[in-house]
């Protein structure tokens, strides 16, 4: 019953302890990388913001670097995320893991002490135990009930991100200017790329207005 517990190799021993610390270097290279994104995506923002009323060609540029460099930083966050749930997983399979094995060395020491005892002892005894199990089994459901019940909520996340962009949007629109735009024919899809850089344009030339 407890054979999965010993004999093991040094290496299959320590494999949870390297997988940690494999995580927490790669987590920390991604950590380094997501600061590194949004130094970027700032840079990229204040040089669009310095020439959206001088140079719109090169505030374009600017904003198309902050657009590619926001995907790239988006990306690094979910794998960071991913990083962070895996080690959460393992510690807590191995904090199992050696509450177990202790819970084992612990019958046995049990069985040593009672083993002089006669048989009614002993039965008192193995009842105890079982009582014992069978608490422990209720207070395992019991905590597993409360950490599923303490998920995240990805519906609430969804909606709070999307008040905190409205919200955005708003305080960005007060009193930007509305100028039509009068461009040739091109492709649906390019029309619609430059409408919108046009109008981040406008949102940004309106802002250092206001400013």
């Amino acid at each position: 019953m407890w054979g999965w517990f010993g004999g093991g190799a040094a290496a299959k021993k320590n494999a949870p302890k390297n997988a940690i610390i494999n995580l927490r270097e790669q987590l920390d290279m991604l950590t380094k990388r997501e600061r590194h994104l949004e130094q970027q995506i700032a840079d990229q923002d204040a040089m669009a913001r310095k020439h959206v009323s001088t140079n719109k060609n090169l505030a374009r540029v600017a904003l198309k670097r902050k657009k590619l460099n926001e995907q790239s930083l988006a990306t690094t966050q979910a794998q960071i995320t991913t990083l962070e749930q895996q080690i959460h997983s393992i510690e807590s399979a191995t904090l199992n893991y050696e509450t177990l094995r202790v819970m084992k060395d612990a019958g046995q020491a049990m069985r040593t002490i009672h083993g002089g005892m006669d048989i009614d002892k002993v039965e008192e005894t193995m009842e105890e135990i079982r009582e014992s199990a069978a608490v422990s089994r209720e207070m395992g459901e019991a905590i597993t009930r409360v950490s599923l019940g303490n998920e995240i909520d990805e519906d609430e996340l969804a909606k709070e991100l999307e008040d905190m962009e409205q919200e955005q949007l708003d305080n960005t629109m007060v009193g930007a200017p509305v100028a039509p735009v009068t461009r040739g024919k091109a492709p649906a899809h390019a029309a619609k790329e430059e409408e919108d850089e046009e109008e981040e344009l406008r949102k940004l030339q309106a802002e250092m207005m206001m400013g």
